[in-house]
């Protein structure tokens, strides 16, 4: 299972009615936040998250408006007396970018560890979440994230009995172990307890870039597609095309070829003040999009 929020929903500057664009992902006690820019620690405050579970926070690009807050959401963090470390993920450069905005943060109670991300694509593993990234097309490097909750396969009683698997065994086999019984000098793999494949759960987010085609390649089937909507005016095409961001409808067009379950659309740009006034165009495109405000929750569950 997966608690999504989507804190913040503005590009470029925080708006009285408007955050800046940032994700929180909960799952078994621990907090992935996607982007930090000014005012996410209000933003979390909002939607009445607390900030010192946050393990993981990955950066897709180093603007202002998606790093900015993270000064003051570490001291926040510091003064919820947490102390354990935090893991920052992001383009390369993450950890000097990171330190020099800890000028003004510094001597934290708690370890900052950095994972710097080339320019290819891969995947690593922030415990219960994998992470999967791939590089977008903007000004500067900026980088998209597929969240990944992978489930077990079913545990097989019936299949444990008839392999004659001893109980002490069954919750290590089901964990992945293979288990040795010296005694008899006999070997339990798990395939001797677990049934098949089970799907997951998969959440697509991307901001600040041009449809490309690292999109079509990474973002397909997922549960939630959360993406960039920047203008929502046909006027706007070319503010789109000259500084490297997506329109609403390019982003619905995106969908249709991607086939996510439902996409949520964010970052819009503040000249947009009415961005819903959108949705039902949009709809026509990508029936399953939703123009999101700030605090938009959802629970994402296993397929039974």
């Amino acid at each position: 299972m997966l608690d999504i929020c989507l804190l913040g929903t503005g590009g470029m500057m925080p708006l009285l009615h408007r955050y800046l664009t940032s994700l929180m992902v909960r799952c078994d006690g621990s907090s992935l936040l996607i982007d930090c820019g000014e005012a996410t620690q209000l933003a979390i405050k909002k939607a009445e998250l607390p900030t010192k579970p946050i393990d993981y926070i990955l950066f897709t690009h180093f603007h202002a408006d998606h790093i900015s807050g993270l000064p003051g959401l570490l001291l926040e963090m510091k003064n919820s007396d947490r102390t354990e470390a935090i893991t920052i993920a992001g383009p390369k450069g993450v950890e000097r970018v990171v330190n020099c905005l800890r000028v003004i943060a510094n001597e934290l109670p708690f370890e900052i560890k950095f994972i710097e991300l080339d320019d290819n694509d891969g995947f690593f593993d922030l415990k219960p979440f994998r992470i999967q990234y791939f590089k977008l097309k903007h000004k500067l490097t900026c980088i998209g994230y597929n969240i990944f909750n992978d489930r077990l396969p079913q545990f097989l009683v019936e299949k444990a009995k008839s392999n004659n698997i001893p109980l002490k065994y069954w919750n290590k086999l089901q964990h992945g172990e293979t288990c040795i019984d010296t005694t008899n000098n006999i070997t339990y793999t798990p395939d001797m307890v677990m049934g098949g494949d089970r799907k997951g759960l998969k959440v697509t987010y991307l901001t600040d870039t041009r449809p490309c085609e690292n999109i079509y390649k990474f973002a397909n089937d997922s549960d939630l597609f959360i993406c960039e909507g920047m203008y929502g005016d046909d006027s706007k095409d070319q503010n789109a095309k000259k500084y490297l961001h997506m329109t609403m409808k390019e982003a619905a067009e995106i969908a249709v070829k991607t086939n996510p379950k439902e996409m949520w659309l964010t970052h819009y740009s503040p000249s947009e003040v009415k961005p819903k006034f959108f949705e039902n165009e949009l709809k026509t495109i990508f029936e399953n999009i939703k123009i999101c405000k700030d605090g938009e929750k959802k629970e994402l569950n296993f397929e039974d």
